[in-house]
């Protein structure tokens, strides 16, 4: 048995080219090295030997530079004039051990299966890692067969080595591929054909934080960068966003929009930052530390809404907008004429927006009295430009109910509601919550359910400080969240 010398390397995000002409390929594959792509596979059967070369001599370096793997499909020749990290074989496209005699003892060499059986024979003659699939319904190759993912899992029990799962898989099915035991998985048009492969490739590569083959002995820690206002009483705003991403386990880095002179009562004076200097703080962190998920919260003027657009336009994050309006106080945060910047500018770079009624309500023009009031002012601003929403519903009378709106599902979220006015920071620790589970590879509706929980929490706990809106208790969520999260692991295991 060839030992699974490569194993680290078969891990995450693995994307295919496909047809199209060099510089869309390059754009497309660059932009997911970005995201986070981390092996590449040369397909291009039908371009001429010349163009192949040509291509692969180019993705081969942008590879390098990314510290990605770079592999050939099928053609063991090609790879070994470029100078490939290997090739990848379909049952019908020769042997292991031809291609290990032909690229060397280093070469990465992966084989096509279908079964358990096929699987275990690739591994006997020596591949690296076994392409499983085809997962789900694929119209990117015609003869691919379907064979589901309890196949997929009866062949990642039954090998040693790595096994990327292929075939039909996006962001919403990817966690049942992970959580059934694949260390990677081969994506063409989820990431090449998206509207920006690079946040495509960041949320598919996040996920892989919490498999069961995460590739290091400890997941890189999630980075999320806040961008929002400072509030000098501690409970929301910036304060609020770093306390919830360290205490969730994420590093928190940010930039600074407006300072404010608040404390529990209301908000008593504003002094927003000028909008060169938020982008300069935004962009110094990502040049360095980097970031998974930006969260943005009060962003006051147009004039900074267009900064920070600027900066999330070139960035390969999830962006998680929580459309700070309006202080529980009254106070304006978002300068009316600012609106318009924010829908125009904002929303349609929003992975997920998380607003609260009077937000839903301002930014869609629907009065919102009910659940179905919720579900079509979300659906509104998805098709206003938010690729997921969550609207917070705390405000209507009964139970705080969310709903949240992810690709075409609808997802309710519901705690009993408690009598308390220390609820201050809430829609900032919401969002928080969120960027840093996201951060960590939850999938949405998880790190939705779990910020619920979280929420309810540091409502309940309240330290009740202050003349006025309370902060809530972000330490106390945050261990009993921890508590659960460990019991339910143990229970699985």
């Amino acid at each position: 048995m060839h030992p699974a010398k490569h194993k680290n390397k078969i891990h995450g995000l693995y994307v295919i080219t496909q047809e199209g002409t060099e510089e869309e390929i390059l754009a497309a594959v660059g932009l997911a090295l970005k995201g986070g792509a981390r092996i590449v596979q040369l397909r291009a059967k039908r371009a001429p030997a010349a163009n192949q070369l040509q291509l692969g001599t180019k993705l081969k370096a942008m590879c390098r530079e990314c510290n990605a793997c770079f592999i050939v499909n099928d053609n063991v020749d090609l790879a070994l004039e470029l100078g490939a990290d290997g090739v990848h074989l379909g049952q019908d496209d020769g042997e292991v051990a031809h291609a290990r005699a032909q690229l060397g003892e280093q070469a990465i060499i992966g084989v096509s299966t279908q079964n358990v059986a096929l699987a275990k024979r690739a591994q006997e003659h020596g591949a690296d890692y076994i392409g499983c699939g085809s997962v789900y319904p694929t119209n990117t190759k015609g003869d691919a067969v379907h064979i589901g993912l309890e196949e997929l899992g009866r062949v990642c029990n039954a090998v040693d080595i790595p096994v990327v799962a292929i075939g039909g898989i996006h962001a919403h099915n990817l966690p049942e591929v992970i959580r059934h035991g694949a260390c990677s998985a081969a994506v063409v048009s989820a990431v090449m054909n998206a509207a920006r492969p690079d946040v495509a490739a960041r949320e598919l590569s996040l996920m892989f934080r919490r498999g069961p083959c995460c590739g290091t002995a400890q997941p890189p820690i999630g980075r999320v960068l806040t961008i929002a206002g400072s509030d000098s009483g501690g409970g929301a705003g910036i304060q609020a966003d770093i306390k919830t991403v360290t205490l969730l386990g994420s590093y928190a880095s940010s930039a600074i929009t407006a300072l404010t002179a608040q404390n529990t009562t209301g908000v008593q004076g504003i002094h927003p930052v000028p909008p060169a200097f938020v982008a300069q703080q935004a962009q110094s962190v990502l040049e360095d530390i980097g970031a998974d998920v930006v969260k943005t919260g009060m962003l006051f003027s147009a004039e900074i809404i267009r900064a920070v657009a600027e900066v999330l336009r070139h960035a390969p994050t999830l962006n998680v907008v929580d459309p700070v309006m309006i202080a529980k106080g009254g106070a304006n945060l978002l300068q009316p004429e600012a609106v318009a910047a924010f829908k125009e500018e904002i929303l349609p770079l929003t992975y997920l927006l998380t607003p609260n009624i009077p937000e839903a309500q301002a930014l869609t023009g629907i009065r919102i009295s009910d659940k179905t009031g919720m579900e079509e002012a979300a659906q509104a601003l998805q098709h206003m430009g938010a690729t997921h929403v969550l609207v917070k519903g705390g405000h209507l009378k009964g139970a705080p109910m969310d709903i949240l709106s992810y690709a075409h599902t609808t997802m309710v979220l519901e705690k009993e509601r408690i009598d308390t006015p220390n609820t201050h920071g809430t829609g900032c620790t919401t969002a928080a919550a969120l960027a840093a589970l996201l951060a960590q590879g939850f999938p949405l509706p998880a790190a939705a359910q779990i910020t619920k929980d979280f929420i309810h929490i540091a409502i309940a706990t309240a330290p009740e400080l202050g003349h006025g809106h309370g902060p809530v208790n972000h330490f106390a969520a945050a261990e009993a969240l921890k508590r659960s999260l460990h019991s339910q692991h143990e229970r699985t295991e």
